[in-house]
């Protein structure tokens, strides 16, 4: 991180605002949108200079999300019902939902468009700006605890920095969190490392299906998978970073999906990668400063690390939370938005993870393959891939408001005091 000690202690802070987002991934642009759509003055930073370059998520958007929330229908993929399970050894089954159960995203050109929604409400966006630092703008003057205490947030960009004043600040800058370090929150321990290949669907897919292979060596601790709906292809391996190289892992993974699972692929499109934090909500997410959102905060299944939902559903929760306490002039972030609200809700997905972390044999898959083909493995399968408990519903901040969601260029408006989720 910079020096910046003099040009910040140096100069003035440049503009005023009620919210700094940092991070303009999902949960960090689905924050800005509804804060601007409560009528807050919110400034969203993100380091890239194109949302649509460096995407790290595959962009898988479950059942709970696409049935609570809407997107435009141009920037989603096929609907997947389908999804096949492969043991090391080629061994498979294949499960099936009634329901639309996934959709991929196109997720550059939904970050994009937003992005353009979150301007035409009124947020101000500087693009290839990082974060570098918080301080109150007098220690003498104002306690950091203090009702109506405002902050300075540096930021750097190019061969600038400055300073912008705002009463919170919200980190939704990923794994890695700049603004968790700056707040003194939790920071991510537990995280899987993953990689994949996007390519051309060259496939006649008529039943667009989700591949799954459990696999120690290859996916340690996780899985390696290739989804393909028709449109487009995603090969991909996750799995614990120190017991495995991901990039080797794709490669033996491709070479394994052509043997046992043939999909035809086109022009690769692009290449993705990066960490997913598994060790759930992290115990302190909020300070009287600011809170976090998404990765940053741990929201992401333990089990699946899935990560989609939560982003929208704490997204959604805390811009709640932020609006009420700017409205009641109040400061009391830790006492409405903390990880306790969800205890105990994570703790079967836990212990699976770490039952699914301990399997280093090939050979114990083989065995127990057989057992997931009963009814009582198939019916565990479909808990799994097709529940709706990728992450629990967010209590509600106004119970007075229940108005319907509406659309705004194809996203939803925010609605008050809803209980989140189905």
């Amino acid at each position: 991180m910079p020096d910046i000690s003099q040009s910040f202690l140096s100069s003035e802070a440049s503009e005023f605002f009620d919210v700094v987002v940092v991070g303009a991934g999902l949960a960090g642009l689905e924050v800005t949108r509804r804060l601007t759509q409560f009528g807050r003055r919110v400034l969203l930073i993100d380091a890239k200079q194109d949302l649509r370059q460096r995407v790290h998520t595959t962009g898988i958007f479950v059942r709970r999300s696409l049935e609570d929330f809407s997107f435009p229908e141009e920037l989603l993929g096929p609907s997947i019902r389908d999804v096949s399970l492969y043991s090391p050894s080629g061994k498979s089954f294949s499960i099936q939902s009634p329901h639309c159960e996934f959709r991929v995203g196109k997720m550059g050109q939904l970050y994009s468009q937003m992005l353009d929604d979150c301007r035409s409400e009124g947020a101000r966006v500087r693009l290839g700006t990082r974060f570098s630092g918080i301080e109150p703008i007098s220690q003498t003057d104002h306690e950091p605890d203090s009702k109506n205490a405002s902050y300075d947030v540096v930021l750097q960009s190019a061969n600038k920095t400055d300073r912008v004043r705002t009463r919170f600040l919200i980190g939704a800058d990923g794994v890695d969190s700049r603004v968790a370090r700056a707040l003194k929150l939790s920071q991510n321990k537990r995280m899987i490392a993953g990689v994949e290949k996007v390519y051309e669907s060259s496939s006649s897919c008529e039943t667009p299906r989700m591949h799954c292979l459990i696999d120690p060596k290859i996916a340690p601790g996780y899985l390696a998978w290739v989804v393909d709906d028709g449109e487009e292809v995603h090969v991909g391996v996750g799995g614990d970073p120190q017991r495995f190289s991901p990039l080797q892992a794709l490669e033996d993974f491709e070479k394994w999906s052509q043997r046992w699972i043939d999909v035809p692929c086109g022009r690769l499109i692009e290449k993705r990668g990066g960490r997913i934090p598994v060790g759930g909500l992290l115990p302190k997410i909020a300070s009287s400063r600011g809170l976090l959102v998404g990765d940053a905060s741990g929201a992401v299944s333990p089990l699946t690390a899935g990560g989609l939902d939560p982003c929208l559903r704490l997204s959604q929760f805390a811009a709640s939370v932020i609006d009420d306490l700017l409205d009641e002039s109040l400061n009391e972030i830790p006492s409405l938005y903390h990880s306790r609200i969800w205890k105990g809700r994570f703790v079967k997905r836990k212990i699976l993870r770490t039952i699914l972390e301990s399997i280093r044999s090939r050979f114990m898959i083989d065995f127990g393959w057989s057992a997931l083909q009963t009814p009582l493995g198939r019916a565990f399968a479909q808990r799994i891939f097709f529940g709706r408990g990728s992450f629990p519903d967010s209590p509600s901040r106004r119970g007075s408001h229940t108005e319907p969601e509406t659309l705004v260029n194809g996203f939803p408006t925010p609605v008050r005091g809803l209980d989140l989720g189905g």
